[in-house]
């Protein structure tokens, strides 16, 4: 039986701003059902290919398809299907909560009773039933963007395209949305393609991923596989007082795993911490700190483009 088509199909896809390249040839697909994630830093290209996908931005090159269409000439038919959470918030404030969700309902032509019926349940879905008649303006920052979700939500699309879904909310509010996405994806069976510079929300969130740096793509995988391909099970941090020190930790750490700097940090990347805890003690270095974690994307992006997902 033949593999069902992707929902995204990307070759090539480049996007210029005058002499600034944005997005640079990547390729990529997105498959039905799946959770498909961009993550980077700010700059890397995330935005500006999610623009693309949502067909608002046109590609300067290369070929970029949404349910089979093109993303090119086909922008009405592929924005009627799709839902659109935009990076940062743009609900109207005058408007109650309810009435945001109306009259974003009507846009799409659905019958006034069923606007009606899906708003009562979005808002319920997203804890918003009680605040129903309230304003938007005075809503906490975790709240809007449960609004923004539900909206986005009215036409009730086969994909949902969502941009910096948490950038600056609390940590539980950040972790109530990660719930209320994994439940449209089990219970509703949409699918998802996020962008995110939190490495633990794109690891919550994925099936797969790419990590994006310069408009380019470095690398595609699972969560796991990445992890497993680029850095390792285990990560070793330590502090020493003055380089020297480090310099000499680095040579000897070496025979524990693969190590690498991290501005005053050396990281020993291993499949057996407790390895490089008994070289540090066999050896008599003296580290100021250590701290033994597992290996995340964090790690992961470091190795690759060597700094940090927040530079």
């Amino acid at each position: 039986m033949p593999s069902p088509a992707p929902l995204v199909a990307a070759a090539g896809l480049t996007k210029r701003f005058g002499d600034r390249i944005a997005v640079d040839g990547i390729d990529f697909r997105v498959e039905p059902g799946e959770a498909f994630g961009f993550l980077g830093p700010n700059g890397a290209g995330k935005s500006s290919t999610m623009r693309m996908v949502g067909c608002v931005s046109r590609p300067s090159a290369g070929s970029l398809s949404v349910f089979g269409l093109d993303a090119v000439h086909d922008g009405p038919a592929i924005r009627a299907r799709l839902g659109v959470v935009p990076q940062e918030d743009n609900l109207d404030t005058e408007l109650s909560v309810l009435d945001n969700l109306i009259i974003y309902g009507r846009y799409f032509g659905i019958a006034h009773k069923t606007i009606r019926e899906r708003a009562a349940s979005l808002l319920e879905f997203m804890q918003l039933a009680d605040r129903a008649d309230a304003r938007v303006d005075p809503l906490s920052g975790g709240m809007k963007r449960r609004l923004t979700i539900a909206r986005a939500l009215i036409n009730n699309p086969e994909l949902l395209l969502l941009d910096e879904p948490t950038t600056g909310l609390d940590p539980q509010a950040r972790h109530l949305l990660w719930d209320r996405l994994y439940q449209l994806r089990r219970d509703v069976g949409v699918s998802i393609v996020l962008t995110t510079h939190y490495m633990d929300e794109a690891e919550q969130l994925c099936d797969r991923l790419v990590i994006m740096d310069g408009g380019h793509i470095v690398a595609e995988g699972s969560p796991a596989s990445l992890i497993s391909q680029h850095a390792a099970r285990d990560v070793v941090e330590l502090r020493f007082a003055d380089e020297s020190e480090r310099s000499h930790a680095g040579a000897v750490l070496q025979r524990a795993g693969r190590v690498e700097p991290a501005g005053d940090r050396t990281l020993v990347y291993t499949d057996a911490a407790d390895v490089v805890l008994k070289l540090v003690n066999d050896e008599a270095l003296t580290p100021s700190s250590v701290l033994t974690r597992r290996g995340s994307l964090e790690d992961v992006f470091l190795i690759l483009t060597g700094r940090s997902l927040d530079d």
